[in-house]
């Protein structure tokens, strides 16, 4: 009963966003009518990521986009896939430029730090004052109950210029791709494109212990970190991405 209560309190929240959601499907509107075809530079990307796709027995254009995120270990991941009951196949793993912040979830306005948790891509904004952004939905539902009441903060994006004060950046040439990827699979419909953000890479020992001593004496973050890492653990299992619930404290629940 708990889990199918916390279904529908999800998929509350999900609906309570879609303007956003609509304002970046009518951006792309035009996109789709062109068989997802860029302008200028991106449409340029668009064929050196086709023939990538294809050198790796991937098909373009990719329907579902997955994408993962590690603050320390500065690496974004791009997974892709074309039907329901297909397993995610890794398309390429892109360098993170900065990081600011720590270990930690997001909790206030200015408090510097990169978001950990469960998103997905709100936004694309092809006149970023960062070459090219595509947005998250922070405060998810979760942030919402444990942050700031008042100042939780926003503007989260995955972005180019290789600048950060709390965002994923990446240089130009690698979020070209990434948003031509992420576009294409939004015009193709995948209207929520999942981004995990972690800590950490679990299974990079390093990493790991880098995290283990850095939360030693902070058992709310153990804990939260745990969280991440059930929906970590589940997708190296799978490759499906997991279901995420949130229950009434704003913890992560994974299916």
């Amino acid at each position: 009963m708990f889990r199918y209560i916390y279904r529908y309190f999800i998929l509350f929240i999900i609906f309570s966003q879609l303007p956003g959601f609509a304002k970046a499907q009518d951006s792309y509107v035009a996109a789709k009518k062109m068989s997802f075809r860029m302008p200028g530079e991106l449409g340029i990307r668009e064929d050196s990521v086709q023939k990538e796709f294809k050198a790796k027995g991937l098909k373009w254009p990719a329907r579902y986009v997955f994408i993962r995120s590690f603050k320390y270990d500065s690496q974004l991941e791009v997974w892709v896939k074309n039907e329901p009951k297909e397993k995610y196949k890794l398309f390429k793993t892109y360098k993170v430029c900065l990081q600011s912040g720590a270990m930690g979830p997001k909790r206030m306005q200015g408090d510097y730090q990169v978001p950990e948790g469960f998103y997905y891509i709100n936004e694309f904004n092809p006149n970023s004052a960062y070459h090219l952004a595509l947005g998250l939905n922070y405060p998810n539902a979760s942030d919402k109950i444990l942050s700031d009441p008042e100042r939780p903060g926003n503007g989260i994006y995955i972005h180019g210029s290789c600048v950060s004060v709390g965002c994923i950046p990446v240089n130009n040439f690698d979020i070209e791709e990434i948003y031509v990827i992420a576009s294409a699979a939004k015009a193709s419909g995948e209207d929520f494109i999942p981004v995990h953000i972690f800590p950490v890479r679990y299974n990079n020992k390093t990493s790991l212990a880098f995290l283990d001593n850095y939360l030693r004496n902070n058992p709310s973050l153990q804990k939260f970190a745990m969280e991440l890492k059930s929906a970590y653990d589940k997708f190296e299992a799978t490759k499906e991405v997991p279901i995420v619930l949130i229950d009434q404290k704003g913890d992560y629940v994974i299916e």
